[in-house]
């Protein structure tokens, strides 16, 4: 469970972006973040005995900085309104598929998969979706999938107008082969964030995920 002082300090924050706001709360800030890196060990511990690809990953080296890279931005906001970890094989920025738990009061959620990859990497997900999409399908529409996540992410801006080139049109995969990113979420109440409960939900939550996973990363094995 997280503290429900850790869920205060985003909230305040995210009414109080800003460098002096952030320096007066400094302490609160570090308690929150010790918070949520204790919570993300666990959550590696207590996974990581089912999926050894994870077992050696170390909570403060998965969670995301608190700043924002405002370089590109309009919005000049300098922190991030939401704590942020991605457990993945090889480290947060390796380019295998994993797990990540977002920390966000009233949009918190708990899933992973792999986000927009690289060409590359796309291309090897889809050609293994095409060649073994009997087992894909298995996997992402099981039941113990489809009661915690129902489908994967297929929002328009994740998702191509047609079957990408190379690939039939009534390709039986065509509805996966045409998303850009493969992951799958479950949303969290806060009350849950708060919950003695929240390490069996999340860990729950990553085991339904492995099998896509373990298959995402077969594919991804010999990138070139």
């Amino acid at each position: 469970m997280l503290q429900s002082s850790t869920l205060k300090f985003i909230k305040d924050l995210s009414k109080n972006n800003n460098k002096p706001w952030f320096d007066a709360h400094r302490k609160q800030y570090d308690a929150a973040k010790t918070d949520f890196t204790t919570f993300i060990q666990a959550v590696i511990d207590k996974h990581g005995l089912k999926d050894d690809s994870i077992r050696e990953q170390e909570a403060k080296k998965c969670l995301f900085r608190i700043n924002r890279d405002v370089r590109f931005s309009k919005d000049k906001s300098p922190y991030k309104t939401n704590m942020g970890a991605s457990i993945n094989r090889g480290g947060r920025k390796s380019v295998f598929a994993g797990y990540y738990f977002h920390l966000e009061p009233g949009q918190s959620f708990v899933g992973g998969g792999i986000w927009m990859p690289m060409p590359p990497e796309t291309k090897k997900v889809r050609q293994e979706i095409d060649y073994c999409f009997d087992e894909f399908k298995k996997i992402v529409q099981s039941k113990k999938f489809t009661n915690i996540y129902g489908d994967l992410y297929r929002e328009e801006d994740m998702t191509l107008s047609r079957v990408p080139q190379g690939f039939d049109k009534n390709n039986p995969a065509g509805e996966y082969l045409k998303l850009k990113s493969w992951i799958a979420m479950q949303s969290l109440k806060d009350a849950d964030l708060t919950s003695k409960d929240l390490l069996k939900k999340t860990v729950t939550a990553f085991e339904a995920l492995q099998p896509m996973v373990i298959f995402i990363n077969r594919a991804l094995e010999n990138v070139e």
